[in-house]
């Protein structure tokens, strides 16, 4: 069914824009008093009412009375929300001066939200996810990426990715699963690195490819996670399996961005420690870029290059890296504004890293812009003026629509 909806004080389209490389505000498209045209859920044109009626004389018409800004949907491309329990005392500990490395090595960290997650069950881990991921919706984020990694076993990641692909028929918004298995080598398990990477290989990534659980595979490459050396095996077995690639990288110590390129990954995600030599790297490739200010903020650290990265010429995407530990606010719109504020970017070069950049790190196609035939998620701002948004730093909250 047809229907035109408007009018909106402001549409953002966030069409015609490059994938890569710096973006000036004068480059958006700024629609005023337009209208949008849609055809069951996804967006057919838009433009003025008169033009559209004469050409549409069949479509429902829906008013919206009062000024709105109207954006497509965001999309959060790297978290964690998929977990059970709380790291209170990790925090505590941060805010007194610990490091994280230091609060690893004694027992808190990612261990510690493996001990509670492993403890819950299926459904438990499902609800949990249901009420983020909804969260999350409320505040504009349609699209949602979830890792596991958080089990560290074939059975506990197994339960994992199947309560992310429960969760997914019970929220509103589309939730991406990613197979995190090689977050960190798990203190129960015997063997070293290379042998836990070789089994998760071979007795885990199989059934996750037959169930159809995942087709993203991540790997921590990191001090106290895996060395560079021992994740090339691993990327290697993923993609003969046919699974995409994403790395962490460079988020404490540089070299795990180069693997990713190397790997051909879509996504290298953190590059808080990544040097001149790597953003040029990454520039010069089709891995994308994603800057995480939320685990800048929870860990009280400097962030990713976002600036250095976007004049090199790269694909930057702005992620919340929403997760119990190092960044648990999940409010991507604030960070992604307070990342603009620090790194010096645009609200176009904002706007476009929460949106079609973010995409792109997911491979997902037509997404993030009202460009013709893209779902009709929008965003309505009670303002008159785009530049509002960022301005208050997440405080303006939207309204979502879908039509």
């Amino acid at each position: 069914m047809k229907k035109l909806t408007g009018p909106f004080t402001q549409i953002l389209p966030l069409t015609g824009l490059s994938l890569k490389g710096p973006l000036k505000d004068s480059q958006l498209q700024v629609i005023k008093n337009g209208w949008i045209l849609s055809n069951n859920g996804r967006v057919v044109t838009i433009g003025a009412l008169e033009r559209l009626r004469r050409d549409h004389p069949s479509a429902q018409i829906e008013e919206i009375t009062d000024e709105h800004v109207v954006l497509p949907g965001f999309i959060d491309c790297h978290t964690h929300i998929c977990f059970a329990g709380n790291r209170l005392n990790d925090y505590a500990l941060r805010a007194a001066g610990k490091s994280y490395l230091e609060i690893a090595e004694a027992g808190g960290g990612i261990w510690d939200t493996v001990t509670q997650t492993r403890a819950a069950s299926e459904e438990a881990l499902t609800e949990l996810l249901v009420k983020r991921a909804e969260r999350h919706f409320a505040e504009g984020v349609t699209i949602i990426e979830v890792k596991s990694g958080y089990g560290l076993s074939v059975d506990d990641e197994l339960k994992q990715l199947r309560a992310i692909k429960a969760a997914s028929y019970k929220t509103k918004a589309f939730l991406v699963p990613t197979c995190l298995a090689a977050h960190t080598k798990p203190k129960d398990f015997e063997g070293n690195q290379a042998e836990y990477l070789e089994l998760i290989g071979k007795e885990l990534l199989p059934v996750v490819k037959k169930e159809g659980l995942a087709k993203r595979v991540d790997i921590f490459i990191e001090t106290g996670a895996f060395k560079q050396e021992r994740a090339i095996p691993y990327l290697e077995k993923a993609k003969s399996l046919e699974f995409d690639l994403t790395v962490h990288a460079d988020q404490f110590t540089p070299g795990g961005s180069a693997v990713a390129v190397e790997a051909g990954a879509v996504s290298v995600d953190h590059l808080e420690a990544t040097r001149d030599r790597d953003i040029k790297m990454i520039a010069n490739s089709n891995t994308v870029a994603v800057a995480l200010p939320g685990a800048s903020l929870g860990l009280g650290m400097g962030y990713a290059p976002a600036r250095k990265l976007l004049n090199a010429g790269a694909c930057l995407a702005i992620a919340s890296d929403w997760n119990p530990g190092s960044a648990p606010m999940g409010d991507l719109l604030m960070q992604a504004a307070i990342l603009g504020a620090a790194e010096k970017l645009s609200a176009a070069e904002v706007f476009a890293g929460i949106t079609f950049r973010a995409a792109q790190a997911l491979k997902l196609d037509n997404r993030g812009t009202f460009a013709t035939g893209a779902p009709a998620n929008l965003q309505l701002y009670p303002t008159n003026d785009y530049r509002e948004i960022l301005y208050n730093q997440g405080k303006l909250k939207p309204v979502m629509k879908s039509v």
